[in-house]
């Protein structure tokens, strides 16, 4: 039995060694980049069991991100591949003030061509969460499928079901976004999200406001992610303002996910409401203080102990 599936692409991530314009960097580090699949590394490194489900091209790119995941103890059983499509790959740039972007190589990548019947029924069914970003289902149209069904799968056994609308207007326009993602939320036990998300899908930005149209939907457990703000947690009763922890912010990205990680592994704990966001807030900060999205969480000995610390002061 799994504690956590996460369901989605995840790409080969070049990382430029210097700041500055690509078109004069020389040097690339190679690392894995994905949503999903930082979520289930993250839960792993927590000591929960935790899988993912994707696709991915018969070529070296494939080949490494599978070596990445399963490095981290993350199954990989269910993930398909294919000569068909390639694996897709992203390159990150960063400015001399070390704020970074991302350039995405993912047309026809083999994960925007996973599909409904890639998905597992017996995989999903002993998972005790799914978790899922609005990412894959505007993909295409056979990844809205495979979502489609792995949600169906999930309630229909019991299994609580995680998203993260993860909106990214380069992907898809906003009113494509709300289309595809609408009708997902009321489906959802667990939501996490941005308050640029809210206002895309609700049109507010208000932490409340958003707590109050997914309270609307019947979503049992919330967390509006406020970044360096910290986070607004509720579940149907209680509403929760979580401090950010202090880090030294090297690379933001990986964060929300990171956090995402850190509130659903206090969810499969029975942890209270207040210390699953704790848990979030810490693991974002975590993944901020370092390059790459999960090279700096640490495994639940080390977790906990920087719990413990007294120099861990909230905001």
């Amino acid at each position: 039995m799994l504690d956590l599936i996460a369901i989605g692409e995840t790409m080969v991530a070049f990382i430029p060694q210097e700041p500055g314009a690509l078109r004069y960097v020389q040097q690339f580090g190679k690392k894995i980049a994905g949503a999903e699949s930082n979520v289930a590394i993250a839960a792993a490194k927590l000591g929960h069991a935790s899988g993912w489900i994707s696709k991915l091209g018969q070529d070296e790119f494939g080949e490494f991100v599978l070596r990445e995941l399963r490095g981290e103890g993350v199954d990989t059983s269910c993930v398909v591949r294919t000569s068909e499509h390639p694996t897709g790959i992203m390159f990150k740039q960063f400015n001399a003030g070390g704020e970074s972007s991302v350039t995405y190589y993912r047309n026809d990548s083999a994960a925007s061509n996973l599909s409904y019947d890639d998905i597992d029924e017996a995989y999903i069914r002993q998972a005790r969460i799914v978790h899922i970003s609005g990412i894959t289902p505007v993909l295409s149209e056979s990844c809205a499928s495979a979502v489609e069904r792995a949600i169906s799968i999930a309630r229909s056994a019991g299994v609580k079901v995680s998203f993260d609308p993860n909106i990214r207007l380069k992907l898809r326009s906003a009113q494509q976004y709300r289309e595809a993602l609408l009708p997902i939320l009321p489906q959802c036990d667990i939501i996490l999200l941005g308050q640029d998300e809210g206002l895309v899908l609700f049109g507010c930005s208000a932490p409340e406001e958003i707590i109050a149209a997914l309270r609307g939907l019947g979503v049992e457990n919330i967390a509006v992610k406020l970044g360096a703000d910290g986070a607004i947690v509720a579940d149907r009763d209680t509403v929760l303002k979580i401090p950010a922890v202090k880090a030294a912010v090297v690379d933001t990205i990986g964060a929300g996910d990171a956090f995402n990680a850190g509130f659903l592994c206090g969810v499969l704990e029975g942890c209270p409401l207040r210390e699953s966001g704790q848990m979030g807030a810490l693991m974002g900060a975590l993944a901020v203080s370092t390059y790459g999205d999960v090279e700096g969480l640490p495994d639940r000995r080390a977790f906990d102990q920087i719990r413990k610390k007294a120099s861990i002061i909230y905001r």
